[in-house]
């Protein structure tokens, strides 16, 4: 009982008589009050019905009335959405405990959210609500309503539930039904979904829906004909959404009926799930064209497959594979059986891709790994395949192939096959070549060896041999080159092979070096007189030829031999014309001599031996007694040649022929000017001791002594001691004593620093060093020589001094060297060593303009070798690319493509393919890349440049499988070189995010 009830009976028992006076008006006034608030109510104008119902409920006395005000009050307060409406509704239920409509409160205000779909709201009501104090018909309307809101928020489980319990229902029946099969449908229970939806396929309202999902659930039940039947027969009457999924419907039912022809159409009329279809949608249309044999659809839906790893992605790409093969594209079907190989999903399949992965790659070559890996790899994984015979075949012959011969090495040494030691014979060959020709010699003399320990082939054992006398000789070691070039003559007597056209002029030059000039004379006679087509070798043997009848003193031969080289004129004919007048000289014929050198000096004008011819013909008419004409030859020769080495010893001639005419003032005007300016050279001690003796005669010692003091390099009372030690030292050099020679001249240099032979001591101390390899200790006294008046050794001191600052990337200290030797050279392969290593050198630094202009100066030397060329057009294609000029960059590059070797034309050949890539000849540069990664395999930064590239190229012919799986590869494979590693990921990061726009089986990058 409430407190105003309690009140209002206290009040009852003296004021009786009243009430009852009162009754009728009492009671009728708020009961018609309520009955207006129901009205209100039912009539859903809930603000004036709850305030009449607030109204009633504070005075009416029914306590029963009170209660359904308070009921009815609170569900206006949940249907005008108040903030306390579900506050109110708990009150009534806990104010009112025994009200009949305490369950009805929970049941209204469920419904009501229910059918204002906040099925969330009704869940919780729902809830509290006593089901068994329903009627039958208010609790089958909860318990489908209960269904219904389990279902929307995807409680499934509850969702069943309930409708289980109303699935007989007259009323509900038929939707609870048709929801228990929809969740069956969507829990891949197909046979439950069928049932239930069998049981209501006949009802209109269903009907229509029914048709799609009976025909989906026939295709998932694999009755694949009736699906085809019931999504036809809906197509007419759907939404193009609903069409887009029956045509998968129908086109996958027919791939699965292996109707290929048929499923093609529905399979390409699918729109995917918003736009996006998935790797296993591209499949299955890749896989009906290439049923039906046209490859090339295939093709451009399987290569469309990107990111997956299941089973239909083995398959999808094993079928790539298969279809690159049938268009003859060997390189796109390498990735695509190299990807199948690695998935593990159908073991079959692995194991065939693995087959054509390795026979491809002995085929083509192969950018990731050499083809001999490969061979070996699939060897390894199944040792027991009925292809092992064929397979080894392949192996031992691709590590010829493939040119990867210095990982071939390391895989052969482990076999011990007779088929793997005549390729070991072959490869180590190979490998001694690439060495070779990379300046290599002593690396390459172990590789020939290597060969040789294996004399399989009689063919490769004789170049082998050649190959290594070739070695020595670069390594100046002139007698085993002599022994080994015997050896081969021997053995190549029957023999086809390349090296025997030059093997005379190979013994020639060695027996040269050797000083045994007759048997040299006599192998460059047998060369010359053979069938070389070499014009430029032809002209340097007899060049050499020459040299050796010269040497040997036997000048009318070397005339002739002169005289041939001058009319092949392949090399410059300065030289032989130079060395055909000294031989004239020599023969006694004076005047011969002189026409000749008159004629050298005016046919030659920039030759590098001019300031010799300008000193010999002086010397000749010195002899002649034409003193007029000599001296006019030395002083033009001191004008034309300041830092010619052949000055000091032309005013030293000058000097000796005023003494000789007792002329000694302009003498000792000569010998002082030798002396001053020349200080230490050979000719200044001589001018110094030539001047003491006109001192004498004079009487003038005490002069003598004056001036001789001013010379810091003469110590009067020590030359004897001097001259002595020197000579001792000499001596050692002489006999090749080389630790004594270095241990006395550093103590000649020790005692007289400054000393008459010190030009000598340093020069040949430091050829002591160099030879030994010591070239820190070597620098320091070459840099004395190079900073002393020219002499005969300053050439020579330059090129090895600025060899040591190029040796150690010292590219400031090595150019002025280098500039100095191109200046002042007298042997024109000095300055072809200068000129390329200033065009390397000032690339180096940057400089691109010099550089190039360098580059350009050895291009148009014709005496320049191959190698030196291919230098050149290597560093103006480089510095065009640092400018910016590609034009002119890829004009050098064609160029170096036809002259490189090695990792230079492996360069060159990328730049190839970079060109036809970005004037969108892309299928033009992929074929560049292939021979790239066959020819030069063992380059792996421009393989992997070149990856790239082809993988950019595929992806402009629309191939995105190709393109992420080659810069895949990249990523993985190549982790040494961060400049590619980071272009390929930002090239693959833009790859997916515009594959992920159509291909909802793609993670785009983050």
């Amino acid at each position: 009982m409430t407190k105003k009830n309690m009140v209002a009976l206290l009040m009852a028992i003296p004021f009786s008589l009243q009430i009852i006076a009162q009754e009728s008006a009492t009671y009728t006034n708020p009961l018609a009050d309520y009955q207006k608030a129901v009205s209100l109510y039912n009539n859903q104008v809930y603000g004036a019905a709850q305030a009449l119902f607030q109204e009633v409920q504070e005075t009416t006395n029914e306590l029963n009335v009170e209660a359904d005000c308070a009921y009815y009050a609170a569900n206006c307060a949940i249907r005008l959405n108040q903030q306390q409406a579900e506050q109110m509704v708990e009150n009534f239920v806990e104010d009112y405990p025994t009200s009949s409509k305490r369950n009805n409160a929970y049941v209204d205000v469920a419904n009501y959210y229910f059918d204002n779909a906040k099925y969330a709201y009704a869940r919780k009501w729902y809830a509290k609500v006593d089901e068994d104090a329903l009627s039958y018909a208010d609790q089958e309307r909860v318990y489908f309503n209960q269904g219904y809101t389990a279902f929307l928020t995807k409680q499934y489980d509850d969702a069943k539930k309930y409708f289980n319990k109303v699935e007989n229902s007259q009323e509900y029946g038929s939707q609870a039904k048709y929801y228990i099969g929809h969740m069956a449908y969507q829990g891949d229970d197909y046979d439950e979904a069928t049932a239930y939806f069998d049981q209501v396929s006949n009802q209109e309202r269903y009907k229509e829906k029914m048709t799609y999902y009976q025909a989906d659930l026939n295709f998932k039940l694999g009755n694949f004909e009736k699906a085809i039947q019931m999504a036809k027969a809906r197509m007419d009457t759907s939404t193009p959404e609903e069409v887009s999924e029956l045509s998968k419907i129908i086109g996958e039912s027919y791939f699965n009926l292996k109707k290929y022809d048929e499923a093609i159409p529905y399979l390409k009329a699918y729109a995917g799930k918003k736009g996006k279809w998935t790797n296993t949608d591209f499949y299955q249309l890749g896989y009906a064209y290439y049923m039906k044999k046209d490859y090339a659809n295939a093709v451009s839906e399987f290569n469309k497959i990107v990111d997956g790893n299941n089973p239909i992605t083995q398959n999808a790409y094993y079928h790539l594979g298969e279809s690159y093969i049938h268009l003859d594209k060997k390189q796109e079907a390498l990735n695509a059986f190299r990807t199948a190989s690695y998935m593990t999903f159908d073991s079959k399949i692995q194991e065939d891709a693995w087959l054509n992965y390795a026979k491809i790659s002995y085929e083509i070559g192969n950018p990731y790994e050499s083809a001999p890996q490969v061979l070996t790899g699939y060897l390894k994984k199944y040792p027991k395949s009925t292809h092992t015979a064929e397979i080894e075949s392949l192996l031992v012959d691709s590590y010829i192939t493939s040119k990867n011969y210095k990982e071939a090495l390391k895989l052969l040494k482990s076999k011990n096959s007779f088929e793997s030691k005549v390729a070991y014979q072959k490869v180590a060959f190979y490998r001694g070549l690439e060495l070779f020709d990379e300046g290599q010699f002593n690396a390459a003399k172990e590789m020939f060896e290597n060969s040789l320990s294996e004399p399989r082939e009689p063919k490769y054992t004789a170049r082998a041999t050649f190959w290594k006398a070739e070695s020595d000789y670069n390594l100046t070691n002139y007698d085993d080159a002599l022994i080994s070039f015997k050896q081969f003559e021997q053995q190549a007597a029957d023999l086809d092979i390349p090296e025997v056209d030059n093997l005379d002029y190979n013994m020639a030059y060695t027996y040269f070096k050797l000083k045994k000039y007759e048997q040299s004379a006599e192998y460059f006679k047998r060369f010359v007189s053979g069938t070389s087509r070499d014009n430029a070798r032809l002209n340097d043997a007899y060049l050499r030829l020459g040299d050796a009848y010269f040497v040997s003193t036997s000048y009318d031969k070397a005339i002739s031999a002169y005289d041939k080289a001058i009319s092949i004129d392949e090399v410059g004919s300065d030289y032989p014309a130079f060395q055909r007048a000294m031989s004239i000289g020599y023969m006694g014929n004076a005047s011969k001599k002189i026409q000749a050198l008159d004629r050298f000096i005016k046919d030659y004008p920039k030759s590098k031996l001019r300031d010799d011819a300008m000193y010999e013909l002086g010397n000749s008419y010195v002899k002649e007694n034409q003193v007029d004409k000599a001296m006019g030859s030395y002083n033009a020769l001191s004008t034309e040649y300041k830092m010619s080495s052949f000055v000091p010893k032309a005013l030293l001639r000058q000097g000796l022929v005023y003494y000789n005419a007792s002329d000694n003032t302009k003498a000792l005007t000569k010998f002082k000017k030798v002396a001053s300016e020349y200080p230490g050279s050979p000719e200044a001690v001589q001018a110094v001791s030539t001047a003491r003796l006109i001192y004498i005669d004079m009487g003038e010692v005490d002069q003598y002594a004056t001036w001789v003091k001013t010379l810091d390099y003469v110590e009067v009372t020590d030359v004897d001691l001097d001259n002595a030690t020197y000579e001792a030292a000499e001596k050692q050099y002489l006999d090749n004593n080389t630790e004594k020679a270095i241990k006395q001249f550093n103590g000649y240099l020790a005692q007289f620093p400054k000393g008459l032979n010190a030009l000598n001591a340093h020069f040949y101390v430091a050829q002591l060093y160099y030879k030994q390899n010591l070239l820190d200790n070597a620098s320091g006294h070459y840099k004395y020589v190079v900073d002393a008046a020219p002499s005969q050794f300053t050439e020579e001191a330059l090129s090895k001094l600025a060899q040591y600052h190029l040796n150690n990337k010292n590219w400031n200290g090595a150019t002025p060297l280098l500039l100095r030797l191109e200046g002042e050279a007298r042997f024109q392969h000095n300055v072809i060593f200068a000129q390329s290593n200033l065009m390397k050198a000032y690339y180096q630094m940057a400089d691109y303009k010099k550089a190039v202009a360098y580059a350009e100066k050895v291009l148009a030397n014709s005496k320049a070798d191959t190698k030196i060329q291919s230098d050149a057009h290597i560093i103006i294609a480089r510095s065009a690319m640092k400018t910016g000029d590609k034009a002119k960059a890829k004009t050098a590059y064609q160029k170096v493509e036809k002259v490189a070797t090695g990792e230079t034309a492996a360069e060159a050949l990328y730049y190839n393919a970079y060109f036809k890539n970005a004037e969108g000849e892309f299928e033009a540069s992929n074929e560049t890349v292939q021979k790239l990664a066959k020819d030069f395999s063992g380059y792996k930064y421009y393989s992997a440049k070149g990856l790239v590239l082809m993988a950019k190229n595929f992806y402009a012919l629309k191939d995105a499988f190709q393109a992420t799986y080659i810069l895949e590869s990249v990523i993985q494979n190549f982790s040494e070189f961060d400049d590619v590693v980071i272009e390929a990921s930002e090239e693959l990061a833009k790859v997916k995010e515009e594959e992920a726009k159509t291909n909802a089986s793609i993670h785009s990058e983050d």
